[in-house]
């Protein structure tokens, strides 16, 4: 398909602008261009010729557009007709980076004049000016039944109440703060994980490298495909990276630049591998326990017990813990989903005494004045009273006090992810085992020991909280297998 060249779409950009589309429509506006140049360029007909919209319209309408998208396009085009046929008495003049308005000594012209001042994007020449769309409120008329804003006065001059001019549109060099902090906010308003921010975060930036911070209201589908086919070719990247850049700039066009995310063809995607996780054998687990110190040893314990990751061990609060039913009761897992699960007869002992601790810090941070924990949400706002409850106090936490520079209060948050790694890591060298072990080593470990003890597959999902069984499906390649291969009747059963 036929682009439209650069200098067309700053000017082009000017114009929805000047008439006050809106910044999530734009890219529609764009899109509609784009089509009825190309379908000029196809048929030889000159885009600069109104009457040749009505052939445009007719394709449209054979390619079953609806009415509210060939009234879009028709406002699209109009724009452009605007651009080259508008002859008030005021225009815009392009000089490097700026624009400066230029008084017309000829106001004599009609509308079927072709002068410099009109935009051509297939004359392969650049025109030196673009005429000034002006506007004013509740004032239309039609050029050839085509609705355009008009001037609101002779003198040229902007109403007080009319959007200001803004920047053209950068090809490099274009500032990326709102689009970070439309992203923050994205994320915030659906309650996505931190992690997620920040993940999203670090492929937008690399997506800004890549196009040399190319404004972000020019971006297509091009860029895309160019982005994700660059990672997979030259960067090597895994296929789950891949993916997750492939979601960060699907969620970055739909939620924060409101841009549409058409179809990704033709891009070089990494090949995706099966992946089978590393498994701990019993022995293995218990010699790397044997090495962690308090508070890692219990933590190790729940993760290879219970099969938690270790954000959800770390989050664990209180009100968790049901040692009456030994139930323990995980709240806002992975895609922010609620489980229960069994808690180890082994480690109730070793799981009231660190209630009993917490407890007992608890106590002293109310008598020195703390202000409590951290609440999810806006449940501190709610109950204002409730971080200082018992229920809420974290099972595993922090050694130290956080500083809440707004109000100067000081909160206590749970056990920090990376002392639990760095502990793990360091118990797994001294037992000198030869593995690729981590934290979440141990869950591994949990769910491949229940395949291993004969225990059903959908048991296992619902304890690992996985919403797919093929996710589960993955442990049983970390075991042996003890199914009977050879075919056999259920009849002949009862003759062995």
């Amino acid at each position: 398909m036929l682009a439209i060249p650069v200098y067309l779409a700053k000017k082009y950009e000017t114009l929805l602008v000047q008439n006050n589309i809106p910044v999530n429509l734009r890219s529609y506006y764009f899109k509609w261009l784009r089509y009825y140049l190309d379908f000029c360029d196809k048929y030889h007909l000159e885009p600069n010729e109104k009457n040749n919209f009505l052939a445009f319209d007719e394709k449209l309408c054979a390619k079953n557009q609806s009415v509210t998208q060939r009234q879009q396009a028709k406002r699209a085009i109009a724009i452009y007709y605007r651009g080259i046929s508008d002859h008030s008495n005021v225009s815009y003049e392009a000089k490097t980076n700026s624009i400066s308005v230029v008084k017309r000594q000829d106001n004599s012209a009609d509308l079927n004049d072709t002068d410099n001042n009109q935009l051509n994007p297939l004359s392969g020449k650049e025109p030196t000016k673009i005429p000034l769309i002006q506007h004013t409120e509740n004032k239309e008329k039609a050029v050839n039944d085509i609705p355009v804003l008009v001037s609101p006065s002779a003198d040229g001059e902007r109403d007080s109440n009319d959007t200001p001019e803004t920047e053209l549109p950068k090809i490099t060099g274009a500032d990326w703060v709102w689009v970070y902090d439309g992203l923050a906010t994205a994320i915030k308003v659906r309650h996505y994980s931190p992690k997620t921010l920040k993940a999203y975060k670090v492929w937008t930036q690399k997506l800004q490298a890549f196009t040399k911070s190319k404004d972000p209201r020019l971006l297509t589908m091009d860029d895309v495909k160019g982005f994700l086919s660059f990672l997979a070719v030259e960067r090597k990247i895994s296929a789950s990276s891949q993916n997750q850049a492939f979601n960060a700039l699907l969620f970055l066009f739909r939620h924060v630049l409101e841009i549409e995310f058409g179809k990704v063809e033709g891009v070089v995607r990494a090949k995706r591998r099966t992946y089978i996780p590393v498994v701990l054998s019993r022995d293995e687990v218990n010699r790397i326990i044997s090495h962690l110190e308090y508070p890692y040893n219990l933590i190790a314990k729940l993760l290879y017990g219970c099969g938690l990751r270790l954000f959800e061990c770390l989050k664990l609060r209180i009100q968790d813990i049901n040692f009456e039913m030994k139930i323990l009761t995980i709240h806002d897992g992975k895609g922010k989903k609620d489980r229960t699960l069994p808690m180890p007869d082994v480690l109730l002992s070793e799981l009231e005494a660190q209630r009993g601790k917490v407890i007992a810090l608890h106590q002293e941070d109310l008598a020195a004045g703390f202000s409590g924990t951290f609440l999810p949400n806006a449940l501190a706002e709610k109950y204002k009273n409730a971080s200082k409850e018992l229920v809420w106090q974290w099972l595993f936490p922090a050694k130290t006090l956080t500083l809440i520079p707004d109000t100067q209060e000081y909160r206590r948050y749970h056990l920090h992810e990376s002392h639990v790694q760095k502990a793990i890591k360091r118990a797994v060298q001294k037992s000198q085992i030869p593995k690729r072990a981590s934290a979440h080593t141990f869950r591994h470990s949990f769910a491949s020991h229940l395949l291993q003890a004969n225990y059903d597959i959908r048991t296992i999902q619902e304890m690992l909280g996985h919403s797919d069984l093929k996710t589960t499906m993955i442990y049983t390649h970390t075991v042996q297998s003890v199914t009977i291969k050879q075919a056999k009747s259920p009849l002949d059963f009862d003759e062995q």
